[in-house]
Formats: C-alpha cells, structure tokens, sequence
C-alpha cells in the first residue's frame, strides 16, 4: 500500500487539472528505476490506464498504480509534497531505504 498525504492530494489534482488528466478516473504510476546518486530513483507519472500486472490501490482519493517490480520497493511508502524554503516537489517517505540522497529523489535498500 502506497500512502498520500493531504497536501500531496491537493498538489496531485492541481497538475492532473493542469496536464488533461481527470483526477477521478486517471491514475498517478508511481515506480521505481535505477539510477540517481544512491542507486535507484522514484519514477512519477500520470497515466489514463493501468497495464497488465500492475497494483492498484487508493488512498486519500487518489488512485495510484505500480508495476510489480517497484512495488517491492515502495510497500509502505507514504507519497507527500513539501513546499517550504527547502525546496519544492513531491517527497518519498519510504520506510525501506536504507540511505537516501541529499535530494530525496533517490535511494538503495
């Protein structure tokens, strides 16, 4: 299970709004792919349909989807947005890497 914080929620529908996408009905693949200063890297996109094998699941109105691959590494994994002095973008707060970059855009387990 992939977790959304409330301002990740407001944050999430404002760019499907902005990109054509309905948030009601499309989704937000979430993924994993190597690279990144720490090994792997989280892979964020918005998406009208879910592929063959994928998990589904929603919480906090939005309907997310992984491949099965990156789902390993995201169980638990609760997706928010930080828009302080620090910088802006979605965050990753997963419970299963092990070390994480200065930027928070990548990890190893």
């Amino acid at each position: 299970m992939i977790k959304v914080s409330e301002t990740a929620k407001k944050k999430v529908v404002e760019l499907m709004q902005d990109d054509g996408y309905n948030a009601t009905t499309d989704f937000v693949r979430v993924g994993v792919k190597s690279g990144g200063c720490s090994g792997l890297s989280y892979d964020l996109q918005f998406d009208k349909q879910q592929e063959e094998g994928d998990k589904v699941f929603e919480d906090n109105g939005v309907k997310i989807i992984v491949d099965k691959k990156s789902f390993l590494y995201l169980i638990g994994t609760t997706l928010e947005y930080s828009g302080g002095l620090n910088g802006t973008g979605f965050v990753f707060n997963n419970p299963n890497a092990n070390r994480t970059c200065g930027c928070g855009e990548s990890f190893s387990l």
